[in-house]
C-alpha cells in the first residue's frame, strides 16, 4: 500500500516553476531564512540544480540523498528507485525551525528547462525526471506554481506540467511572484494572459487560486499596488496555515486513495488470473495462452469487467501497458484466485479492503472533522508553535 514514513509523514509543500521566478526566495521569506545561515541559495542564474527538501532538525546540517533514500523511517525512501543519479541530485536541509516541525517544503529545478533537456534526449540528466516530479506531485499537500510576470513561459512544457498535475486540482496554487517589478496596468494583462493560458490546461470548474504579490522581505516598489500585494500575501499565509492544520484528514484521504488503487490492482490481477484458467486446456500452452491475453486484455473484456461489476471509475484504472511490465516481473501462476483468499476466522481480504475504503476511513474522516472550528487559523489545535508570518512589511 504505502511505506511507513509516508502515512506518517508531515504535510509537504512543494514548489514548481521555471528557474529563477523565486521559489527559493520565497521559501526563505516564508521560513524568516532570509540574511540567516539557514537560507537558501538564490541568484538570476540557475541556482538550483537539486530537488531541495527543507525539513526540521535539532540543527543545521545537510543530509545526502542516498541517506535520506536508505532511512525507510523517512518519507523519501521510495526515491531509491530512480537510482544513484538521482540521489545524487537529492538533497535535504535540516533547519531548527519551530514551523519545519509540522510541515515539509521541497524546492525543484526549474521544471521546464529541466524538461526540455529531457525531452531532448541529450541525456543530461540521467535520471527519469518527469517520473520523479510526478512522485512528489502525487504526495503533496500544497502545490505551489510559481511564475515571473516578466518572462511567461505557457508553451509545450507548461502544458506538460499540468497534464501531470491532472486530478491535483485542489492542491494547485498559482503564484504570479515579483508582482511589483510590473506598473499596475501591465501587471493587469500579465495576469490575463496567464489565465488565459491556463485556463485550456485546468479542467475544472472553479478556477484555480492565484496569489499575485513578491515573496521577498524588500520592500515593495513604489508606485504599485501595495495594499493588495500585502492582502495577497496574508491570504497565502493563511493558506498555508490551513494545509497544516488538515494534515490529518489529508493523510486519511492519501491512505484512502492508496486502498483504491490496491483494490483496484487486487481486482484486475484477478481477472487476468480467471481468464488464464478459462483459457487453458490439459494440451494449452500456459504462456502463450497468457501472453495472448496480456498483449490484448481488451479481447477478453478484462478492463471494461471491472468496471462493470464494481464501480470503479474509468478515471482510476491504470495503464494497460504498465500489466505487460508487471507480469513479466511476477508470473501469473504466482497468484491464487481473490475468492481463495477468504477464510471463516479472518474473512476476505478483499471485502477487509472495501470496508476500509467505504466505511472505516470516511467515518474516522468525519470524528475528526466534528471537532474542528471552521475558519480558524490557530495553532492551539496542530500545535505548530510558530505559524508563517509577514515579517517584514507593516500594513
Amino acid at each position: 500500500l504505502s511505506a511507513d514514513g509516508e502515512i506518517t509523514s508531515k504535510p509537504m509543500v512543494l514548489f514548481l516553476g521555471p528557474w529563477s521566478v523565486g521559489k527559493s526566495s520565497m521559501i526563505n521569506y516564508l521560513l524568516g531564512l532570509d540574511d540567516t545561515p539557514y537560507q537558501l541559495y538564490t541568484g538570476a542564474e540557475p541556482t538550483t540544480s537539486e530537488f531541495t527538501v527543507i525539513m526540521h532538525g535539532p540543527k543545521l546540517r545537510t543530509v545526502e540523498g542516498i541517506v535520506m533514500a536508505a532511512d525507510s523511517a523517512r518519507s523519501f525512501s521510495p526515491l531509491e528507485k530512480f537510482g544513484q543519479n538521482f540521489l545524487e541530485k537529492l538533497i535535504g536541509i535540516e533547519v531548527p525551525h519551530k514551523l519545519l516541525e509540522r510541515v515539509t517544503f521541497v524546492d525543484t529545478p526549474g521544471i521546464i528547462e529541466n524538461r526540455k533537456q529531457q525531452e531532448r534526449g541529450r541525456g543530461l540528466l540521467g535520471y527519469p525526471f518527469n517520473d520523479v516530479c510526478q512522485w512528489f506531485i502525487d504526495r503533496a499537500d500544497l502545490i505551489f506554481v510559481v511564475f515571473d510576470p516578466t518572462k511567461l513561459d505557457v508553451g509545450l512544457e507548461l502544458e506538460m506540467l499540468f497534464r501531470q498535475l491532472k486530478g491535483r486540482e485542489s492542491q494547485i496554487r498559482i503564484i504570479l511572484n515579483k508582482a511589483d517589478s510590473l506598473a499596475t496596468q501591465e501587471l493587469m494583462r500579465v495576469y490575463g494572459a496567464l489565465f488565459w493560458s491556463l485556463a485550456p490546461l485546468i479542467n475544472v470548474t472553479e478556477p484555480p487560486r492565484v496569489y499575485v504579490s513578491s515573496f521577498w522581505p524588500q520592500e515593495y516598489h513604489p508606485d504599485t499596488h501595495k495594499d493588495l500585494f500585502l492582502k495577497e500575501e496574508i491570504s497565502l499565509l493563511e493558506d498555508l496555515n490551513q494545509v497544516i492544520e488538515n494534515r490529518m484528514e489529508n493523510k486519511i484521504a492519501f491512505i484512502r486513495q492508496h486502498a483504491i488503487r490496491v483494490r483496484i490492482h487486487a481486482l484486475l490481477v484477478d481477472r487476468y488470473l480467471q481468464t488464464y484458467k478459462d483459457k487453458m486446456t490439459f494440451f494449452s500452452d500456459g504462456e502463450l495462452v497468457f501472453r495472448d491475453i496480456v498483449e490484448d486484455p481488451d479481447k477478453f473484456f478484462i478492463f471494461k469487467s471491472i468496471l462493470a461489476k464494481t464501480n470503479v471509475s474509468k478515471f482510476d484504472l491504470p495503464n494497460r501497458e504498465a500489466y505487460k511490465d508487471f507480469f513479466g516481473i511476477n508470473p501469473i501462476t504466482s497468484f491464487k484466485l481473490l475468492s481463495q483468499q477468504c477464510s471463516y476466522m479472518g474473512g476476505c481480504f478483499l471485502d477487509k479492503i472495501e470496508k476500509a475504503i467505504t466505511r472505516e476511513l470516511p467515518d474516522l474522516l468525519g470524528s475528526i472533522g466534528l471537532g474542528k472550528k471552521p475558519n480558524v487559523l490557530s495553532c492551539d489545535i496542530t500545535g505548530c508553535g510558530e505559524t508563517p508570518k509577514n515579517r517584514y512589511r507593516k500594513p
